[in-house]
Protein backbone atom coordinates (compact mmCIF):
# COMPACT_ATOMS: atom_id res chain seq x y z
CA UNK A 1 0.00 0.00 0.00
CA UNK A 2 2.78 2.40 0.97
CA UNK A 3 4.63 1.59 -2.25
CA UNK A 4 1.51 2.41 -4.27
CA UNK A 5 1.06 5.74 -2.41
CA UNK A 6 4.70 6.59 -3.03
CA UNK A 7 4.36 5.90 -6.75
CA UNK A 8 1.21 8.08 -6.89
CA UNK A 9 2.98 10.90 -5.02
CA UNK A 10 6.00 10.77 -7.34
CA UNK A 11 3.77 10.68 -10.41
CA UNK A 12 1.79 13.69 -9.15
CA UNK A 13 5.02 15.58 -8.50
CA UNK A 14 6.31 14.81 -12.00
CA UNK A 15 3.02 16.00 -13.51
CA UNK A 16 3.13 19.24 -11.47
CA UNK A 17 6.73 19.92 -12.46
CA UNK A 18 5.82 19.25 -16.07
CA UNK A 19 2.91 21.71 -15.86
CA UNK A 20 5.16 24.34 -14.28
CA UNK A 21 7.77 23.84 -16.99
CA UNK A 22 5.12 24.11 -19.68
CA UNK A 23 3.76 27.34 -18.16
CA UNK A 24 7.30 28.74 -18.03
CA UNK A 25 7.94 27.94 -21.68
CA UNK A 26 4.61 29.53 -22.64
CA UNK A 27 5.62 32.86 -21.10
CA UNK A 28 6.56 35.59 -23.55
CA UNK A 29 10.24 36.53 -23.34
CA UNK A 30 10.81 40.28 -23.01
CA UNK A 31 14.33 41.68 -23.33
CA UNK A 32 15.20 45.08 -21.84
CA UNK A 33 18.43 47.03 -21.83
CA UNK A 34 18.67 48.22 -18.20
CA UNK A 35 17.33 47.10 -14.79
CA UNK A 36 14.80 49.95 -14.30
CA UNK A 37 13.03 48.73 -17.44
CA UNK A 38 12.76 45.30 -15.85
CA UNK A 39 10.67 46.85 -13.09
CA UNK A 40 8.53 48.68 -15.67
CA UNK A 41 7.76 45.44 -17.52
CA UNK A 42 7.19 43.34 -14.43
CA UNK A 43 4.90 45.94 -12.85
CA UNK A 44 2.65 45.70 -15.91
CA UNK A 45 2.94 42.04 -16.83
CA UNK A 46 3.60 40.38 -13.49
CA UNK A 47 4.57 36.73 -13.87
CA UNK A 48 3.01 36.42 -17.31
CA UNK A 49 6.35 37.19 -18.96
CA UNK A 50 10.02 36.37 -18.48
CA UNK A 51 12.29 39.43 -18.47
CA UNK A 52 15.93 39.35 -19.58
CA UNK A 53 18.19 42.34 -18.80
CA UNK A 54 21.08 42.97 -21.18
CA UNK A 55 23.13 45.37 -19.03
CA UNK A 56 23.35 43.66 -15.61
CA UNK A 57 23.52 45.43 -12.22
CA UNK A 58 26.89 47.08 -11.67
CA UNK A 59 27.71 47.35 -15.39
CA UNK A 60 27.70 50.56 -17.42
CA UNK A 61 25.39 50.85 -20.46
CA UNK A 62 28.05 53.07 -22.01
CA UNK A 63 30.68 50.33 -22.22
CA UNK A 64 29.01 46.95 -21.65
CA UNK A 65 29.25 44.23 -24.31
CA UNK A 66 26.65 41.44 -24.47
CA UNK A 67 27.74 37.88 -23.78
CA UNK A 68 27.12 34.92 -26.15
CA UNK A 69 24.57 33.59 -23.63
CA UNK A 70 22.66 36.87 -23.74
CA UNK A 71 22.65 36.88 -27.53
CA UNK A 72 21.29 33.33 -27.45
CA UNK A 73 18.52 34.55 -25.13
CA UNK A 74 17.74 37.39 -27.54
CA UNK A 75 17.34 34.88 -30.37
CA UNK A 76 14.35 33.41 -28.49
CA UNK A 77 12.79 36.73 -27.43
CA UNK A 78 9.29 37.86 -28.37
CA UNK A 79 9.88 41.56 -27.67
CA UNK A 80 12.76 43.94 -27.07
CA UNK A 81 11.97 47.10 -25.10
CA UNK A 82 14.85 49.38 -26.00
CA UNK A 83 15.46 52.60 -24.08
CA UNK A 84 15.59 54.29 -27.49
CA UNK A 85 17.32 57.48 -26.33
CA UNK A 86 20.78 57.01 -27.83
CA UNK A 87 22.26 54.97 -24.99
CA UNK A 88 25.68 53.71 -26.14
CA UNK A 89 24.90 50.04 -25.59
CA UNK A 90 21.98 50.30 -27.99
CA UNK A 91 23.68 52.48 -30.62
CA UNK A 92 26.63 50.08 -30.65
CA UNK A 93 24.88 46.73 -30.44
CA UNK A 94 21.27 47.03 -31.52
CA UNK A 95 21.82 46.29 -35.21
CA UNK A 96 23.56 43.06 -34.20
CA UNK A 97 20.79 42.28 -31.70
CA UNK A 98 18.13 42.80 -34.36
CA UNK A 99 20.03 40.54 -36.79
CA UNK A 100 19.99 37.82 -34.12
CA UNK A 101 16.19 37.93 -34.02
CA UNK A 102 14.44 39.95 -36.72
CA UNK A 103 11.04 38.52 -35.79
CA UNK A 104 10.78 39.99 -32.29
CA UNK A 105 8.67 43.09 -31.67
CA UNK A 106 10.82 46.16 -30.97
CA UNK A 107 9.40 48.85 -28.69
CA UNK A 108 11.05 52.27 -28.41
CA UNK A 109 10.41 53.26 -24.80
CA UNK A 110 11.48 56.88 -25.44
CA UNK A 111 8.84 57.53 -28.08
CA UNK A 112 7.14 60.78 -27.06
CA UNK A 113 9.94 62.00 -24.77
CA UNK A 114 11.59 65.31 -25.66
CA UNK A 115 15.40 64.92 -25.59
CA UNK A 116 17.46 67.37 -23.52
CA UNK A 117 21.19 68.09 -24.05
CA UNK A 118 23.49 67.01 -21.22
CA UNK A 119 24.78 69.58 -18.73
CA UNK A 120 27.49 71.86 -20.08
CA UNK A 121 27.90 70.20 -23.49
CA UNK A 122 24.96 71.86 -25.21
CA UNK A 123 27.33 72.95 -27.99
CA UNK A 124 27.63 69.31 -29.07
CA UNK A 125 23.88 68.99 -29.42
CA UNK A 126 23.93 65.48 -27.95
CA UNK A 127 20.91 64.60 -25.83
CA UNK A 128 21.27 62.94 -22.45
CA UNK A 129 20.25 59.27 -22.95
CA UNK A 130 19.27 58.80 -19.28
CA UNK A 131 15.61 59.59 -19.94
CA UNK A 132 14.27 57.17 -17.31
CA UNK A 133 15.55 59.29 -14.40
CA UNK A 134 12.47 61.50 -14.57
CA UNK A 135 9.27 60.01 -13.09
CA UNK A 136 7.25 61.77 -15.77
CA UNK A 137 9.42 60.22 -18.48
CA UNK A 138 9.08 56.86 -16.74
CA UNK A 139 5.31 57.14 -17.15
CA UNK A 140 5.77 57.61 -20.90
CA UNK A 141 8.08 54.60 -21.04
CA UNK A 142 5.55 52.49 -19.14
CA UNK A 143 2.81 53.49 -21.59
CA UNK A 144 5.02 52.47 -24.53
CA UNK A 145 5.83 49.11 -22.92
CA UNK A 146 2.13 48.59 -22.19
CA UNK A 147 1.26 49.18 -25.84
CA UNK A 148 3.89 46.64 -26.89
CA UNK A 149 2.67 44.02 -24.43
CA UNK A 150 -0.90 44.42 -25.69
CA UNK A 151 0.29 43.97 -29.26
CA UNK A 152 2.11 40.82 -28.14
CA UNK A 153 -0.61 39.49 -25.83
CA UNK A 154 -4.00 41.07 -26.68
CA UNK A 155 -5.78 38.44 -24.60
CA UNK A 156 -4.17 39.92 -21.46
CA UNK A 157 -5.22 43.50 -22.23
CA UNK A 158 -7.40 44.03 -19.15
CA UNK A 159 -4.82 42.52 -16.81
CA UNK A 160 -2.06 44.70 -18.25
CA UNK A 161 -4.31 47.77 -18.15
CA UNK A 162 -5.12 47.32 -14.46
CA UNK A 163 -1.49 46.69 -13.48
CA UNK A 164 -0.30 49.62 -15.59
CA UNK A 165 -2.73 52.02 -13.91
CA UNK A 166 -1.56 50.86 -10.49
CA UNK A 167 2.08 51.51 -11.40
CA UNK A 168 1.34 54.88 -13.01
CA UNK A 169 -0.26 55.85 -9.69
CA UNK A 170 2.97 54.83 -7.94
CA UNK A 171 5.02 56.98 -10.32
CA UNK A 172 2.70 59.97 -9.85
CA UNK A 173 3.02 59.60 -6.07
CA UNK A 174 6.82 59.36 -6.46
CA UNK A 175 6.84 62.61 -8.45
CA UNK A 176 4.91 64.39 -5.68
CA UNK A 177 7.18 62.90 -3.01
CA UNK A 178 10.33 64.13 -4.77
CA UNK A 179 8.81 67.57 -5.35
CA UNK A 180 7.96 67.84 -1.65
CA UNK A 181 11.48 66.79 -0.62
CA UNK A 182 13.29 69.16 -2.96
CA UNK A 183 11.01 72.22 -3.21
CA UNK A 184 12.48 73.97 -0.17
CA UNK A 185 16.14 73.35 -0.98
CA UNK A 186 17.81 76.70 -1.69
CA UNK A 187 21.05 75.60 -3.35
CA UNK A 188 19.95 74.32 -6.75
CA UNK A 189 23.41 73.42 -8.05
CA UNK A 190 24.55 69.81 -7.75
CA UNK A 191 28.02 68.53 -8.66
CA UNK A 192 28.02 65.04 -10.18
CA UNK A 193 30.73 62.85 -11.64
CA UNK A 194 28.75 61.47 -14.59
CA UNK A 195 26.11 63.78 -16.13
CA UNK A 196 23.26 61.29 -15.97
CA UNK A 197 20.77 63.49 -14.15
CA UNK A 198 19.73 66.07 -16.77
CA UNK A 199 16.06 65.05 -16.86
CA UNK A 200 15.81 64.69 -13.09
CA UNK A 201 17.43 68.09 -12.49
CA UNK A 202 15.34 69.77 -15.18
CA UNK A 203 12.12 68.41 -13.73
CA UNK A 204 12.80 69.69 -10.22
CA UNK A 205 14.56 72.96 -11.02
CA UNK A 206 18.17 71.96 -10.36
CA UNK A 207 21.39 72.26 -12.35
CA UNK A 208 24.00 69.51 -12.52
CA UNK A 209 27.68 70.40 -12.74
CA UNK A 210 29.44 67.40 -14.35
CA UNK A 211 33.02 66.41 -13.63
CA UNK A 212 33.30 63.93 -16.51
CA UNK A 213 32.34 65.21 -19.95
CA UNK A 214 31.91 63.23 -23.16
CA UNK A 215 33.27 60.18 -21.35
CA UNK A 216 36.56 61.92 -20.57
CA UNK A 217 38.18 62.59 -17.20
CA UNK A 218 38.89 66.27 -16.46
CA UNK A 219 42.38 67.67 -17.05
CA UNK A 220 44.33 69.14 -14.10
CA UNK A 221 43.18 72.57 -15.28
CA UNK A 222 39.61 71.27 -15.45
CA UNK A 223 39.83 69.90 -11.90
CA UNK A 224 41.14 73.27 -10.66
CA UNK A 225 38.23 75.02 -12.37
CA UNK A 226 35.73 72.61 -10.82
CA UNK A 227 37.23 73.15 -7.37
CA UNK A 228 36.81 76.91 -7.77
CA UNK A 229 33.24 76.46 -8.99
CA UNK A 230 32.39 74.13 -6.11
CA UNK A 231 33.64 76.68 -3.59
CA UNK A 232 31.78 79.48 -5.32
CA UNK A 233 28.53 77.49 -5.35
CA UNK A 234 28.96 76.28 -1.75
CA UNK A 235 28.91 72.62 -2.75
CA UNK A 236 29.50 70.23 0.14
CA UNK A 237 28.70 66.92 -1.57
CA UNK A 238 29.71 65.36 -4.87
CA UNK A 239 27.44 62.68 -6.26
CA UNK A 240 29.01 59.79 -8.17
CA UNK A 241 27.68 56.57 -9.69
CA UNK A 242 28.79 53.05 -8.70
CA UNK A 243 29.36 52.21 -12.39
CA UNK A 244 32.24 54.74 -12.63
CA UNK A 245 35.53 55.56 -10.95
CA UNK A 246 35.29 58.04 -8.08
CA UNK A 247 38.92 59.16 -8.27
CA UNK A 248 38.30 62.64 -9.74
CA UNK A 249 35.27 63.17 -7.51
CA UNK A 250 37.36 62.32 -4.42
CA UNK A 251 40.18 64.63 -5.54
CA UNK A 252 37.78 67.56 -5.75
CA UNK A 253 35.97 66.56 -2.56
CA UNK A 254 39.22 66.48 -0.60
CA UNK A 255 40.05 70.02 -1.76
CA UNK A 256 36.69 71.49 -0.74
CA UNK A 257 36.23 69.36 2.39
CA UNK A 258 33.21 67.62 0.89
CA UNK A 259 32.06 63.99 0.80
CA UNK A 260 31.35 61.70 -2.14
CA UNK A 261 27.96 59.97 -2.13
CA UNK A 262 27.02 57.24 -4.58
CA UNK A 263 23.70 57.52 -6.44
CA UNK A 264 22.78 54.60 -8.69
CA UNK A 265 20.94 55.64 -11.87
CA UNK A 266 20.43 51.98 -12.83
CA UNK A 267 18.87 50.37 -9.75
CA UNK A 268 15.97 48.05 -10.53
CA UNK A 269 13.89 49.31 -7.59
CA UNK A 270 12.97 52.43 -9.51
CA UNK A 271 10.46 54.01 -7.11
CA UNK A 272 12.43 53.26 -3.95
CA UNK A 273 15.72 54.31 -5.54
CA UNK A 274 14.56 57.71 -6.81
CA UNK A 275 12.85 58.44 -3.51
CA UNK A 276 16.12 57.68 -1.72
CA UNK A 277 18.11 59.82 -4.17
CA UNK A 278 15.76 62.78 -3.61
CA UNK A 279 16.31 62.36 0.12
CA UNK A 280 20.10 62.40 -0.32
CA UNK A 281 19.96 65.59 -2.38
CA UNK A 282 17.54 67.29 0.01
CA UNK A 283 19.76 66.48 2.98
CA UNK A 284 22.75 68.38 1.57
Amino acid sequence: MKKKETIIAISTLIICLGCMEQQETQKKIIVVTIPPQQEFVEKIAGDKVKVIVMVPPGASPHTYEPTPTQMADVSKADMYAQVGSGLEFETTWFDKIKETNNKMLVVNCSRGIKPIPTGDIDEYGRPDPHVWLSPKNAQVMVENIYAGLIQLNPENREYYKTKKKEYINELEALDKEIEAKLSKKENKKIMVYHPAWTYFMEEYGFQQIPIEKEGKEPTPRGIASLISQAREDNITVIFASPQFSTKSAKTIADEINAEVILLDPLAKDYVGNLGKIAGEIAAQ
